[in-house]
């Protein structure tokens, strides 16, 4: 009897596995999505995730990978990026739900949330961002105050071995802190260091494999220990900090002249009480202060340390950029933007840093709010649209050297610096990075002050590793310098 019942219970189950194999077949073959790579039940390409370059290159600038049983479309290409975020603007500007960016931020603040909010949000942002002087010359004299906070810092180390992580996070995070806070934290406050922490263990989950598997297993994940719990608990212990900060605005604000985004996003809550317009609240101001510090100081230092690296894993341009400031700015002066037209090389070698280091590989998802059609392949209505920015710093057409490190990329045979419309690192569209301005102005007057006043050198007898780290955005694993006084 026993026996026989086995025999049953297993031909059941091989009957039950063979049904599911058929009906992933029918769904994968019928559902009308562009090509790629041919997905594993329950697991998808899961295997094939860290090798998207390759899947774009084989299927073309529009494919499907499957995250589990749900397809996805990866976007690659300057030309699709162009004909869906900008000739298609509207139709891709919602982020689809992920259950992990609902637990981090419930689809609030800047960067995740979609419809009529990110559009109320996006619009105050740029409104106030402005509003501070974000590519006006009072911003300017702001980062050049940091500028030499920063330099006068690394000058104590006096040419011995250090990390530049800290210092350079620091001074970039007390740019956003200028703009959102009002004020600045000396690069030794305890405090600052503890939100510095929190957001970075929050921003590293979900391009990580524990958000993955968090997207995939929600209700298991959230029952298993984890990285995951880790940056869980991170953004509780950051909500007390924020709070804080926005009731010392609070007590302190004058309505007529507000300092900061904080001054202002509380005034726009009080307007709005009338009206009973619920998208401006304190929970979505402390969503998008963390989506403001999360867009405007990890990037941007993550590209200032490859820039370090870089400058050492290759002397001569080092070199060749320092005796050009020299030549135009000397030592007795900071340097301006204006400058930036007196100094191709310089500013090609900026760019080229942020080309080869490809610090962000995604833009965050889309999706679409109809059928559409993008290089003449369907995009099916609410289906995840994942934009790859790296074919687009890498392709061959626009790059002779892509995979090399070469400053000569954006410069023309004149030696005067060459723009690349399909030079896109904050990507395009509506959802462009609404700091993009802030980031160009911090990226090359902190680069050009570092640069005037050091020369950057490896350790005695050490190889630096050009390997990156996972997160929102890529930076180098730490590493230790020198920087001798010039």
């Amino acid at each position: 009897m026993c026996v026989c019942v086995c025999i049953y219970m297993h031909g059941l189950l091989i009957f039950l596995c063979a049904l599911l194999l058929v009906k992933h077949l029918r769904d994968v073959l019928t559902n009308n999505m562009p090509p790629g790579p041919f997905p594993l039940p329950l697991v998808g390409n899961f295997i094939n995730i860290d090798h998207v370059d390759q899947i774009a290159e084989r299927y073309g600038d529009v494919s499907t990978l499957y995250l589990g049983n749900k397809p996805c479309i990866l976007l690659t290409g300057y030309e699709s990026f162009k004909e869906a975020f900008v000739e298609q603007a509207d139709i891709f500007t919602d982020r689809p739900y992920f259950p992990i960016v609902d637990k981090l931020s419930k689809g609030k603040g800047l960067i995740m949330s979609s419809g009529h909010m990110w559009r109320q949000q996006r619009r105050f942002a740029l409104a106030t961002l402005k509003y501070f002087g974000v590519g006006k010359k009072t911003l300017e004299n702001f980062i050049l105050q940091e500028c030499r906070f920063l330099c006068d810092s690394i000058q104590t180390e006096r040419g011995l071995p250090f990390d530049p992580q800290h210092f350079v996070t620091d001074a970039v995070a007390n740019i956003i802190c200028g703009l959102v806070f009002g004020h600045r934290f000396e690069y030794d406050d305890h405090n600052f260091h503890l939100m510095q922490k929190y957001l970075d263990e929050f921003l590293q989950l979900p391009i990580s494999n524990w958000g993955r598997l968090y997207n995939q297993f929600p209700t298991l994940m959230s029952m298993l220990p984890g990285k995951h719990q880790t940056a869980f608990a991170s953004i509780s212990k950051l909500k007390p900090f924020l709070q804080e900060e926005i009731r010392k605005h609070k007590e302190e604000r004058d309505p007529s002249n507000p300092r900061d985004y904080i001054d202002c996003y509380l005034e726009e809550i009080e307007k709005v009480l009338v009206s009973q317009d619920a998208l401006f609240t304190e929970d979505n101001l402390m969503y998008c202060v963390v989506d403001l510090f999360g867009a405007g100081t990890e990037t941007t230092s993550n590209t200032l340390r490859w820039a370090l690296l870089f400058m050492i894993k290759y002397p001569e341009v080092q070199e060749k950029v320092q005796s050009e400031i020299d030549q135009v700015i000397g030592q007795t002066r900071q340097p301006l933007m204006d400058d930036r037209t007196n100094l191709p090389y310089t500013y090609a070698v900026m760019h080229e840093i942020q080309r080869f280091a490809n610090i962000v590989t995604f833009t965050p998802p889309r999706m679409a709010n109809k059928d559409t059609t993008v290089g003449g392949r369907l995009i099916p209505k609410g289906v995840v649209v994942m934009p790859l920015l790296k074919s687009i710093l890498q392709d061959k057409n626009e790059y002779s050297t892509p995979y090399e490190f070469n400053p000569a990329h954006f410069l023309d045979e004149n030696g005067k610096f060459l723009k690349k419309d399909s030079f896109i690192p904050f990507s395009i569209g509506k959802r462009m990075c609404p700091g993009e301005q802030l980031a160009r102005m911090e990226l090359f007057l902190f680069f050009t002050s570092l640069m005037q006043c050091f020369t950057f050198l490896p350790l005695e007898g050490q190889t630096l590793s050009l390997k990156g780290t996972i997160s929102v955005s890529s930076g180098p694993e730490p590493f230790q310098i020198r920087a001798v006084p010039r």
